[in-house]
């Protein structure tokens, strides 16, 4: 595994998992993530947790931004974090987002997922979090 220093820019991964074919808001993701200076890798549809973290591996990534709109969150988001542990992988920030219910939140977190961002939430400030998380895990 390379070595992350704060000087390049962030590596983020957008992950479309599960039986989810909604991809417009990832593919939205992508242009604003790349608009704000981050190299974006894109999983395609339909990825497994197996998949996602082995793309974050395979290309060193800072971040991992999972969506998801079918309801499978509370399975496959831990899923994704479990599967980085596995790897040994703990200096990546993952976040989740799409149409989960505010109840569902604290479960996530508890999991190991760092945010979950709702519909209506504002680019800037998905990005501004993705950019202060990934600055706080650069300095462990």
């Amino acid at each position: 595994m390379k070595q992350k220093t704060a000087s390049r820019n962030i590596k983020i991964l957008v992950a479309k998992l599960g039986l989810d074919g909604h991809d417009r808001g990832a593919l939205v993701l992508c242009r604003a993530f790349r608009d704000a200076g981050m190299e974006v890798i894109y999983s395609g549809l339909f990825a497994t947790p197996e998949r996602v973290a082995q793309i974050a591996e395979d290309e060193d990534v800072d971040a991992i931004a999972m969506s998801l709109l079918n309801g499978a969150h509370g399975t496959l988001f831990p899923r994704v974090v479990k599967e980085l542990k596995k790897k040994k992988i703990n200096d990546v920030l993952v976040v989740g987002g799409g149409v989960i219910p505010e109840i569902d939140h604290k479960a996530l977190i508890k999991s190991g997922v760092d945010h979950v961002f709702g519909p209506g939430t504002s680019l800037p400030t998905i990005i501004e979090h993705i950019n202060q998380g990934v600055s706080k895990l650069r300095k462990i």
